[in-house]
């Protein structure tokens, strides 16, 4: 229907839509223009006077003939004024076209309408083939230079050569590597020829933004379907990258349930092979997506390969998409985290107790029971912490997290208070300031380092001494009942069942407001149930993160009557906590891979940051990487100062084969000790391209609207030749097309005329 209509207005209006868009309107009237205008007033106003004049006919006969007589009129007129289109064009074989063709895993899919049953890549060849009456035409007009692309881009001699096996679509690394490699080559345009899957980490807004700059326009090319009537998918799954040994991990997974009625889907997380969670995923009541989290339960130290699958339905039509692939990275510990508490109270030794039992954290216990006298608890030998709180910076980064119980501000020297404040932006550590009645604003951290750090405003204040304590309920927000540091049951809806039957806690403090780019994950509701009060917010500052946890008493949690012998939510609470704010500390030197998913022959960034024990960044080391293949082979990879970011080195290799990649790193610095990181990769074939399997038409409409080409499906792509040549970028010509000969405007004469005479005829006129 498209195509018969675009031929149709491309025959009224003499030249193709395309032409019009991007031309520019012009007059070159064959008489002064002044005289064509006076003309044309004197001639409507004599045709008006005649017929007002005319009293034999009626007034609506008069003002019926008048309209249409004015109309042709003026139709002659604006011939005289002789309208053009000024035009841009290429200049035949002047100019360089590139076409990208999509080569991942996604174009296997068989949903290729326009050949029968065939997949997406048939289509493509069949209609980008070199003998192809499209190729033809363009290979005419334009030097065709032709890519591949998935990951990345390169040349390729043509469709034959394309094999669909690229495990990745990087849509902006794919036309940022085709501007580079044409640079200085009049680029008229570029064809990218695709099902829109893009799941590479290149920014597409800047890839874009080049090639506007450059005024070269993007045609996109769509194959394949945008919607499956029946499908079952794994749209998208969010697990963490690294964890510490001995931790539950919560992976989330979008799942898109079409066509399969009422009937539940089945999905099963994998580690390394082995069905770790299984969970039964029901259909939304509204729309396709369903999240599922699944916890998996703690995996031994080392890089392992998660695969979240879903059991296809019957007659499903693409099942490449039931599956997705990540890697989960766990560390071994223990992490050591430093709780000091300014005065005996249950809340030290019932969090102590809580984490006790887990291997993968160590908390240190400092608690003050008299004037310059402290209780040391979990220190690795006598002199650790023998003064109190630490003094010196070197003490204090060697910890990953901080827990602030009931302790004033005038506990702290000022330089602490500083040290606390670089503790979280510098060093990267996590802090959480515990509710207390010497705690937050009755404390006196208002105007403090410490202060701008935490979630929440502080104000003035002083120490809580016989003030009373507030009776909270406290609930999870809407963020805090998918954070993976408060789910106290397996899955979502009994996590949320727990919480409501939890029993009430107190605070004693006078909490402030919550900052902007803070996040609330508990609330509470104070037993009038008049008013919400934040209860744990969090907020990223610096490298680091700062929490605040504002009730005093969550052992009530483990004591409280209502709460069986058994039951082990405080202590899941705890750890999970406690966790969550060791988790994300970095170490002085680290080394990552990414992406963290790659096939063979698909380059991998290797990035080490180092910075000294104080965590400051560090430019001018010499840092070698040993990569070791699978097979036990290796090679040296040195890593570069990446000048943009301080301490940060970087390097790239390209892997051959599938299995576990070790990547070790040493670091020296002239005579300094040498230090090293550890780091693996998993190289399989087995992509996530096929993860948004159906056709993404607004990602592909988006590049060329924005770039100022066209969007075609693959039936109606035979357009592309004829619209390409109308071009600003290029060697091009500018041509004025004249307009006054449109059909359409002798077709609007002859209607116009025939309208007047068959008016008289049917009134009795004629």
């Amino acid at each position: 229907m498209g195509s018969w209509l675009d031929a149709l207005g491309t025959w009224l209006f003499k030249y193709p839509p395309r032409a019009f868009a991007r031309g520019d309107f012009v007059v070159a009237p064959v008489v002064p223009l002044l005289a064509l205008l006076v003309a044309a007033a004197l001639i409507v106003l004599l045709v008006l006077v005649l017929h007002a004049r005319l009293r034999t006919l009626r007034p609506r006969d008069r003002a019926v003939l008048a309209v249409l007589r004015t109309a042709t009129v003026l139709v002659v007129l604006a011939c005289l004024l002789r309208p053009g289109l000024v035009i841009a064009s290429a200049v035949p074989q002047r100019n360089v076209l590139a076409v990208l063709f999509d080569d991942s895993r996604s174009m296997r899919i068989h949903d290729a309408a326009a050949v029968g049953d065939a997949s997406r890549l048939a289509s493509l060849q069949n209609t980008f083939a070199d003998t192809s009456a499209l190729m033809r035409s363009l290979a005419s007009r334009f030097a065709v230079r032709r890519f591949r692309f998935a990951a990345d881009a390169a040349p390729t001699t043509g469709v034959g050569a394309l094999r669909a096996d690229g495990t990745r679509s990087d849509l902006a690394q794919a036309l940022a590597t085709v501007r580079e490699d044409l640079n200085g080559l009049p680029l008229a345009g570029v064809v990218v020829v695709s099902d829109g899957a893009d799941n590479g980490s290149s920014s597409l807004d800047d890839a874009l933004l080049a090639l506007r700059a450059r005024r070269v326009p993007v045609y996109t090319v769509g194959v394949g379907e945008e919607r499956f009537a029946r499908d079952v998918a794994v749209e998208r799954v969010q697990a963490p990258r690294r964890t510490l040994a001995g931790a539950n991990s919560l992976v989330e997974a979008d799942v898109r349930i079409r066509g399969a009625g009422k009937d539940p889907v089945t999905l099963t997380v994998e580690a390394d092979g082995r069905v770790v969670a299984t969970e039964t995923v029901r259909p939304a009541a509204q729309g396709d997506l369903v999240t599922a989290r699944v916890r998996i339960p703690p995996l031994p130290a080392g890089m392992h390969r998660l695969a979240v699958r879903v059991r296809p339905l019957a007659n499903e039509i693409v099942t490449e998409n039931n599956e997705w692939q990540t890697s989960l990275e766990v560390r071994s510990g223990p992490d050591r985290i430093l709780y000091l508490e300014g005065e005996p109270r249950p809340e030290f030794p019932f969090l102590r107790r809580a984490v006790a039992a887990d291997s993968g954290v160590i908390v240190v216990g400092l608690m003050r029971s008299a004037e310059r006298k402290f209780l040391r608890l979990g220190v690795r030998d006598s002199l650790e912490l023998l003064g109190g709180f630490p003094t010196t910076r070197e003490e204090l980064f060697s910890y990953r997290a901080l827990i602030l119980g009931s302790v004033e501000a005038s506990f702290f020297t000022v330089d602490q208070l500083r040290m606390l404040a670089d503790f979280v932006s510098v060093r990267g550590g996590g802090l959480l300031v515990l509710g207390g009645r010497a705690s937050l604003a009755e404390g006196g951290y208002e105007g403090t380092p410490l202060a701008d750090v935490l979630p929440l405003t502080v104000g003035a204040g002083k120490v809580n001494e016989e003030g009373p304590a507030i009776p909270v309920q406290v609930r999870p927000t809407r963020a805090g009942e998918v954070h993976p540091a408060l789910q106290l049951r397996d899955n979502l809806v009994a996590s949320r069942a727990k919480w409501d039957s939890m029993p009430t806690l107190t605070m004693v403090n006078r909490v402030g407001a919550l900052r902007a780019g803070a996040t609330l994950l508990l609330s509470g509701r104070t037993e009038d149930g008049r008013s919400d009060v934040p209860v744990l917010a969090w907020q990223r500052y610096g490298r680091g993160m700062s929490a605040v946890f504002s009730v005093q008493d969550s052992w009530l949690w483990r004591m409280d009557a209502s709460m069986a012998v058994d039951d082990q939510s405080h202590q899941t609470f705890w750890r999970q906590m406690v966790r969550w704010l060791a988790d994300g500390a970095p170490a002085p030197f680290e080394l990552a891979a990414q992406p963290g998913r790659v096939a063979p022959g698909e380059p991998v960034s290797v990035r080490a940051q180092l910075s000294t024990p104080l965590f400051a960044d560090i430019n001018d080391a010499t840092i070698t990487t040993t990569v070791t293949a699978p097979d036990g082979r290796t090679q040296t990879l040195p890593l570069e100062w990446a000048l943009r970011d301080d301490g940060s080195y970087a390097a790239k290799f390209t892997p051959d084969d599938t299995g576990k990649w070790t990547l070790e790193a040493v670091a020296q610095r002239g005579t300094d000790s040498v230090r090293t990181a550890v780091t693996s990769l998993l190289v399989d074939e087995r992509g996530a391209d096929v993860a948004q399997a159906e056709l993404r038409r607004p990602l592909l409409e988006r590049i060329a609207d924005e770039t100022g080409g066209r969007y075609y499906p693959i039936a109606d792509a035979a357009k592309l030749a004829d619209d390409a040549v109308y071009t600003n970028a290029g060697v091009t010509v500018r041509e004025a097309k004249d307009l006054w000969d449109m059909p359409i405007v002798f077709l609007l004469l002859a209607v116009l005329m025939g309208a007047e005479w068959g008016y008289r005829r049917w009134r009795g006129l004629a």
